[in-house]
């Protein structure tokens, strides 16, 4: 009797160490007893007896699943090509194992659909210039689609959005334009500020005595700052304007110049 009940002994002992199970801090274990589902097995050591019970752990860490690239049509029906990274973690063990086959690849499967129907929602410039806004639509549709798994996604991220050639070339040849158009507006804005600029200051020089032969003096004054220039001045600003008084009225010269011989 000895031998045997130390055999039994020691197959009790082996089986009861073949039973004991760590679950890390991490992780979650789903046991099932003759096939169906048990309980969670939260972290620590855990009992499941061999046979009868059986366990599959599953890590509640945040995943980051990185989504191949995928050809997708705009609304505008430009052809492009775009990668992202979801990042989801599990919240109920117990669904993503009883709800989906493999959640791993349904999740990146539904990404890769999801992404191709909200890139097909709207046009290129939205695309390219609000790539948040779509991030986050992206993750809506997945994390509601997701819920029944016990799969919380936490965020999607568009990773790079390729275009074809032709169309880099056809935006390159549009930017090229826009700025274009931006400097000649620009510049005729500063034409037309600079006119009324001179148009002001040429009334005011005409409406204040004295201010053209002071203003003739000083551009006198800036171009002979310069040793190699050559300036020739030789009718005075006064002369001018007395020819200017007798052509407008030559009649009143030559009634003048009659009374005085008289």
């Amino acid at each position: 009797m000895g031998p045997l009940w130390f055999a039994v002994a020691f197959i009790v002992i082996v089986i009861l160490l073949r039973s004991i199970v760590q679950v890390n801090e991490y992780e979650r274990g789903i046991k099932f007893s003759l096939g169906k589902f048990n309980k969670i097995m939260n972290p620590g050591w855990n009992l499941v007896l061999p046979i009868f019970q059986s366990y599959k752990k599953i890590d509640v860490r945040t995943k980051a699943v990185d989504v191949p690239e995928q050809d997708a049509i705009t609304k505008d029906n430009v052809s492009v090509r775009i990668n992202a990274v979801i990042y989801y973690k599990i919240f109920d063990a117990s669904k993503a194992i009883l709800e989906v086959e493999n959640f791993y690849y349904a999740v990146s499967q539904l990404a890769q659909t999801t992404m191709r129907n909200v890139v097909g929602s709207v046009s290129l410039n939205e695309l390219l210039a609000e790539r948040d806004k779509i991030s986050t639509e992206i993750c809506k549709v997945i994390d509601e689609a997701t819920d029944p798994w016990g799969i919380k996604v936490e965020n999607v991220e568009l990773k790079d959005v390729s275009l074809p050639e032709e169309m880099k070339r056809v935006i390159a040849k549009a930017a090229e334009a826009e700025r274009e158009r931006a400097a000649i507006l620009t510049k005729a804005e500063g034409e037309v500020e600079a006119a009324k600029n001179l148009a002001q200051a040429a009334e005011t020089m005409s409406s204040t005595p004295g201010a053209l032969h002071l203003r003739t003096l000083s551009t006198i004054n800036d171009v002979s700052s310069d040793q190699s220039n050559t300036i020739i001045f030789c009718v005075p600003v006064e002369v001018l304007d007395a020819f200017k008084k007798v052509s407008e009225n030559p009649k009143e010269l030559v009634e003048k110049i009659t009374k005085k011989n008289n």
